[in-house]
């Protein structure tokens, strides 16, 4: 049975890497394990030198450990890690426990190993991951925070959040409600409702002003989520945006489109009264008071397709929960209502629930509209199909009307550029196309010899989330 007689045989059986090692470090034994997972002949081993087959980066570090281990007066046991030259080569990690325990019988000191490459490279990955992670922190111009579950200590903020916020970040270390003293008295409340919001387990959504340090307001767009564990909050995690540009650019092209709105309105209003006078008094101009009526008509309902949009683009963009069957049979009946000659038909099934943006509807009567509008035929006809597929929504309208001009088309399949003479006709399929982009959706067409196919397709999941614009 060897040196070791019955206990060889033992140790020839275990998992773990089993050798013996003399004072200096000398192999006086090795165990069958060593061959199965390092690829070493146990009795080729028997002689040589441990520290002999150790990374030479990791020989010092791991004899020290073995040399004040048999050193200590009394009863010692250390674990090291370090690499070991497998047969091929190759360096391998092991976890090695010693101690100063010997036995006459067997001659030196025991030392037991596992193989712990799986583990090394799985914390070399994660450590490479969050070096990745915190030079993408350090770069972005968000806030990227993270807070316990209860707000009383802070786990991480990027350097971001003195920028955006005014104050050190190690005086929101010092006390993690410190953002709060930045935030406008006037949002202070909202703020900490939504605090308590996260706290309580659910996603907060929400905009507040930040007195930055200059003096001025500084509007922040948040999003936080709470992270639970074993229905827990254990960290609140989020980030903060800097929105102030958005929301002034929204503020001046509200402004902007209600100047413009009014002026446009009263000016028309008096160009049209202009011509139904001349129209009552020179008789013989008609046809040229009719051009003037219908272009004054055209720009009057150009202003109120450009309310609309800018209603979509600068409102809250809220998703909810609606019949999609019924705003496609609803916008039918609203163009039905405008021309009484067309036909309009609404098949698929009766109901078809999905999470959509209010201007849906707006966008497909629209889109509808503008079918009947451009048809040559006497008794225009549109054909609207409503339908689920998998986790989508798709709506489809046929009409008989002219294949859609190419520019137009690239409007509603976003593949159009402006230029100052390239350029779309109207706003109206610019609306469809933004409620569709809202929507994360996609709109395709196919012109067809009998007339053209519109596709719109969009989730039918729930946005927990507005749409950042």
């Amino acid at each position: 049975m060897g040196e070791f007689g019955e206990l060889g045989v033992v140790l020839d059986h275990v998992q773990d890497k089993i050798i013996l090692l003399d004072g200096r470090g000398r192999i006086t034994y090795a165990n069958d394990a060593v061959e199965r997972r390092l690829g070493h002949e146990p009795a080729a081993l028997v002689g040589e030198n441990a520290f002999d087959y150790i990374h030479p980066a990791d020989v010092e570090a791991t004899r020290d450990v073995f040399e004040r281990t048999i050193a200590a007066d009394s009863y010692a046991e250390n674990t090291v890690e370090y690499r070991f030259r497998a047969g091929d080569g190759s360096w391998v990690w092991l976890e090695s426990r010693l101690s100063n325990l010997t036995d006459e019988a067997l001659s030196g000191y025991v030392v037991s190993s596992r193989d712990i490459d799986d583990r090394v490279a799985a914390e070399r990955e994660r450590e490479r991951t969050a070096t990745r992670l915190e030079e993408l922190a350090a770069v972005a111009g968000d806030v990227l925070w993270m807070f316990s579950g209860d707000w009383s200590e802070l786990l991480f903020v990027n350097p971001a959040y003195e920028s955006v916020y005014g104050r050190p970040v190690e005086r929101l270390r010092e006390d993690p409600s410190a953002f709060l003293a930045a935030v406008h008295p006037e949002d202070r409340g909202h703020v900490e409702e939504g605090m308590d919001c996260l706290a309580a387990g659910n996603s907060v959504d929400m905009e507040y002003r930040v007195n930055s340090a200059d003096g001025r307001d500084v509007w922040v767009w948040v999003q936080g989520e709470p992270i639970v564990q074993d229905g827990e909050v254990v960290r609140i995690t989020g980030f903060t945006r800097d929105i102030t540009d958005r929301n002034r650019r929204s503020r001046q092209l509200v402004v902007m489109d209600k100047l413009l709105r009014h002026n446009l309105r009263n000016d028309l209003t008096t160009i049209l009264g202009q011509a139904e006078y001349i129209e009552e008094t020179v008789p013989e101009a008609s046809d040229r008071v009719a051009v003037i009526r219908r272009t004054g008509e055209s720009l009057l309902a150009t202003a109120e397709k450009q309310r609309d949009i800018i209603d979509i683009l600068t409102g809250d963009i809220c998703f909810e929960s609606r019949d999609v069957r019924a705003i496609a049979d609803r916008s039918a009946e609203v163009v039905r209502d405008r021309f009484d000659s067309a036909r309009i038909d609404v098949n698929g099934p009766a109901t078809v629930t999905a999470c959509v943006l209010p201007h849906l509807q707006l966008g497909l009567t629209e889109l509808v509209e503008n079918a009947v509008r451009h048809s040559d035929r006497p008794r225009p006809r549109v054909e609207m199909t409503v339908r689920p597929e998998a986790e989508r929504v798709v709506m489809e309208v046929r009409d008989d009307a002219p294949p859609i001009p190419e520019n137009e088309m690239q409007v509603l399949t976003d593949e159009y550029e402006m230029s100052d003479i390239y350029h779309s006709t109207g706003l109206g399929l610019w609306l469809v196309h933004w409620v569709i982009e809202l929507m994360d959706g996609s709109i395709t067409v196919d012109r067809e010899p009998a007339g053209n196919r519109v596709r719109l397709s969009f989730s039918a999941r729930p946005r927990a989330t507005p749409v950042e614009r």
